[in-house]
């Protein structure tokens, strides 16, 4: 399993002399080709690259510009991340102290035996409101 195995290849001869070997008369071919036509028509070369890079210039800032996608929730507002974090906190300590005065008046109402009408009014509020509380809709104008 471990016996090592002898080769006897020729080190100089590898993949890439093969195929450098069977090949090199096309790419002789190719790059006198393209040299000759660079020292017959440099102008028109160079007239050509500069086409296609104002031609790649023109196509990238007209066909290929993707317009940004705007959030219309954003589109008047300003963002300052201070100030709205401060406006946030202040909402979450309105809302929980208005969830503390409608947990009491919950507790006082259940508290009773029997309620009467004004009673099921008040508690069915209190429970509808404590509800908006816990799952705000924020609206934009």
């Amino acid at each position: 399993m471990f016996k090592k195995l002898h080769s006897n290849r020729d080190p100089g001869v590898t993949v890439y002399s093969e195929l450098k070997k069977e090949f090199a008369v096309y790419f002789g071919k190719a790059g006198n080709c393209a040299q000759s036509a660079t020292t017959r028509y440099p102008r028109l070369l160079y007239g050509a690259m500069v086409g296609i890079i104002i031609l790649s210039l023109l196509l990238s800032f007209t066909v290929f510009n993707k317009p940004p996608v705007v959030d219309k929730s954003k589109v008047n507002k300003e963002v300052r991340p201070l100030s709205d974090g401060f406006d946030r906190i202040l909402r979450t300590g309105a809302a929980l102290k208005e969830t503390m005065a409608i947990k009491k008046q919950v507790d006082s109402l259940t508290a009773k035996k029997l309620l009467n009408h004004s009673d099921s009014i008040g508690l069915e509020k209190a429970l509808d409101r404590l509800q908006q509380l816990n799952n705000p809709i924020i609206l934009t104008k």
